[in-house]
């Protein structure tokens, strides 16, 4: 049997095996949200009002959240002393508040972001429209003969 007869085999036979239970390989025709995607772009008033909700409602939720369960969890700790389930219990709180605290930067991360991205852009607007002012030729005033330098 040659390579490439022993290579098509073992591709049958994979794709036999991968089946049809989960298909991370394709996008199916949904909007994947990307720059190709005709709603992927937002105005200056969309990303204010989502950084604004990060501040105000994410946030501090998340954060009470997180108090509810760190009390929560603190006293099953407490009554679990001294047994392994107390140090399991410990172990996994640890594990939680390092995960908690990633997810309030990301929170924070992505509200500066959409706060700075509008500015970013009129500033990008701003860079350009300087690099092509040297090349426009004057405006004339209306009101000006032409004769000005004589």
């Amino acid at each position: 049997m040659g390579f490439d007869e022993e290579w098509g085999l073992l591709r049958g036979e994979a794709a036999t095996r991968q089946g049809t239970r989960m298909r991370l390989n394709g996008t199916g025709g949904a909007s994947s949200g990307g720059p190709g995607d005709k709603d992927f772009a937002s105005t200056p008033g969309q990303k204010k009002a989502a950084a604004n909700t990060i501040e105000t409602e994410l946030e501090p939720n998340t954060k009470k959240a997180t108090d509810w369960a760190d009390e929560t969890s603190e006293a099953a700790v407490k009554e679990f002393d001294g047994w392994d389930t107390g140090a399991g219990l410990k172990k996994v709180m640890d594990a939680w508040d390092k995960q908690v605290k990633v997810l309030m930067g990301r929170l924070s991360v992505e509200k500066g972001a959409l706060r700075g991205a509008s500015g970013l852009f009129a500033g990008n607007d701003e860079l350009i429209k300087s690099r092509f002012t040297p090349l426009l030729k004057p405006q004339q005033s209306p009101y000006s003969s032409g004769l000005d330098g004589l």
